[in-house]
């Protein structure tokens, strides 16, 4: 589900919707779901494990976005070719917006899921709802500045690239307190039934560390 989350969030990002007057990828809709996932990952089997299936989320995504390059790049049939636009239109993506998701994906995946992990050790695992809002506000927060920025700098005007980062970011964020109750069923399930609840007191928080402990 959090693979399905990131591959379903780069292909509906394309729209732009309207929010009450606020306009918005409509990809907000579904990927902060992926963050709620990150954060019961990260809560019950630990950074390591997180890590892992972060890198997996990565190399899913980048494998959609191949097989997509390669087929919007075959020649259409001939009956077919007057969808060819809107096929690209849809499922298209520029190399500037791609470097864009999938740095701000990494970014931020691996800060939520760093801060949640160490906050859990400092907080000895109470307060589950302090880490899972403390870890989205850092993790939103840079990969909504690290996709506006790379995305559309030079391309909307400098004074309002601060106010579309914080928009994005406070609404993704307001997304996971919403949330909140459902993480709790959540966490407090899976610790009941797989009997676990890991403690990253020693664990490595480097992103590229093959080292599980």
């Amino acid at each position: 589900m959090f693979v399905t989350t990131l591959i379903v969030s780069n292909i509906v990002a394309v729209k732009l919707a309207d929010f009450g007057g606020m306009v918005l990828p409509a990809a907000v809709v579904i990927f902060p779901i992926s963050y709620i996932f990150g954060d019961v990952l990260t809560e019950v089997y630990g950074y390591a494990q997180s890590r892992r299936v972060i890198w997996l989320g990565f190399g899913c995504n980048l494998l959609a976005v191949i097989a997509i390059w390669i087929t919007q790049n075959l020649a259409p049939a001939a009956f077919w070719a007057p969808n060819q636009p809107a096929f690209e239109t849809i499922l298209g993506f520029t190399p500037r917006l791609l470097v864009a998701s999938l740095a701000a994906y990494l970014v931020g995946e691996f800060a939520n899921a760093a801060v949640l992990s160490k906050m859990k050790v400092l907080t000895h695992g109470r307060f589950l709802w302090s880490r899972t809002i403390g870890s989205t506000l850092i993790g939103e927060g840079l990969d909504s500045a690290v996709f506006i920025t790379v995305a559309f700098f030079g391309v909307i005007p400098l004074a309002v690239l601060p106010l579309t980062i914080v928009t994005q970011w406070l609404f993704k964020t307001a997304y996971e307190v919403a949330a909140t109750p459902l993480t709790y069923l959540i966490v407090n399930w899976l610790k009941r039934v797989e009997g676990i609840d890991v403690f990253d007191r020693d664990t490595r928080l480097n992103p590229f560390s093959v080292v599980e402990g």
